[in-house]
């Protein structure tokens, strides 16, 4: 019997003009079986084998395709050709898997393991990912605990300084502790300079954040993100689980509501194949030995002054937002919270007005208590009517 590649070779040959009974001689079989092959335009027809058909076979195109977009995540693609009709276990799933396995890059480093509570191992990742309808490029912040490797995720869309300290602050109230040390990448939200001599300058934010919640900070070595690899691999183990179970959200505040309930339902619940243990299980373990939080917590909103002008209104961002009338002509401080709320503070510090921003342009935002001294001043003069009626 010929196979495919006989076929292939026989319709070669005869392309050129060889005669049939070179090509019989060529391929080792008889004239009749190359003049069926290429009546038949083919091999002849598999005989059926009778080996049993797995519950895998009508969807190794799809984990295939999966693969291919580099999805290796064995419980992300059970969940997803589950939800095609696969009535099958996840056990001859991940036998499927692993040989090919080989086809993805690795590099080998040592493993370096902590002590409980001694450190939180900090990092960034980005994605493009659809918010509200619209595609949208979105920072996921990963905060891994070294000991238990429980770890906490939050999404924004930006990695400046504040959203990095609110990240962190985030952690440690969602672990209720903070740590002895956090190691961090060498962005400028965390560290200024970091020469080859060890001399890390550190930004002034993330030293008064280290003195507040009292830890030490740590950079990692230039160009070795292998220092902080567990967070590395948590980055990816968001991206290639919980974004492939979600990938589109009404908001950013729906994504981050989504991405809690995946971190206690999916992420804690894990286990651990170093460890040989359940990641929350291990950080029962880890938890007595988290430094207790302050009662005050970190402030990170963003801080500017304006000089209030005389109608009332500071501008913020093309719209503007009113402020009592009594500071008209005074320099106040504005805070802007990752909350959404702008909050005005007087000369001598204290909250004198609060305003949700808005999304649009050119808006004009009023609470109407502002202005009250303004519009009491104001007078209008009355006539009685007595006076119209005689003139008609």
């Amino acid at each position: 019997m010929i196979n495919r590649e006989d076929y292939l070779m026989i319709k070669q040959a005869r392309d050129k003009g060889c005669y049939l009974e070179d090509i019989a001689c060529q391929r080792g079989c008889s004239v009749s079986t190359v003049k069926r092959a290429l009546q038949r335009q083919g091999p002849p027809p598999r005989r059926k084998s009778g080996v049993r058909q797995s519950k895998l076979d009508d969807f190794k195109s799809v984990i295939d395709a999966l693969l291919a977009e580099n999805v290796w995540n064995a419980e992300v693609i059970f969940a997803e050709i589950k939800g095609q009709g696969y009535a099958g276990g996840i056990t001859i799933l991940r036998d499927y898997i692993h040989p090919k396995r080989t086809l993805r890059e690795s590099k080998a480093t040592t493993r370096y393991e902590t002590a409980p509570g001694h450190q939180l191992q900090h990092d960034w990742g980005e994605l493009q990912i659809e918010v509200g309808g619209e595609l949208r490029k979105v920072y996921v912040s990963v905060n891994v605990l070294g000991y238990s490797r429980r770890f906490y995720a939050f999404a924004a869309y930006s990695n400046d300084a504040e959203h990095t300290y609110e990240s962190l602050i985030r952690a440690f109230e969602w672990f209720g502790g903070s740590s002895a040390q956090v190691l961090v990448d060498n962005q400028k939200a965390a560290v200024l300079e970091h020469p080859g001599n060890g001399q890390v300058k550190f930004n002034e934010g993330f030293l008064l954040l280290s003195r507040h919640y009292e830890f030490q900070p740590k950079a990692c070595k230039p160009y070795r993100a292998q220092t902080k690899g567990k967070t590395e691999r948590m980055v990816r183990y968001v991206k290639e689980n919980f974004f492939q179970r979600y990938r589109s959200f009404e908001s950013l505040e729906h994504l981050n509501q989504q991405l809690g309930d995946w971190l206690t339902n999916v992420a804690d619940e894990r286990h651990h194949d170093t460890l040989k243990e359940k990641v929350a299980d291990r950080f029962a373990k880890e938890q007595p030995h988290l430094q207790k939080l302050p009662d005050i917590r970190y402030d990170t909103s963003y801080r500017e002054t304006r000089r209030v002008p005389v109608d009332g209104y500071i501008n913020f961002k093309t719209n503007r937002y009113s402020v009592p009338s009594t500071l008209v002509g005074q320099q106040v401080s504005i805070r802007m919270g990752l909350d959404r709320q702008l909050r005005v503070y007087g000369p001598d510090d204290t909250l004198v007005a609060s305003h949700l921003l808005v999304d649009a342009k050119n808006r004009w935002v009023l609470d109407a208590t502002h202005h009250r001294a303004l519009y009491d001043e104001i007078k209008v003069e009355t006539r009685d009517l007595s006076h119209y009626e005689e003139v008609v």
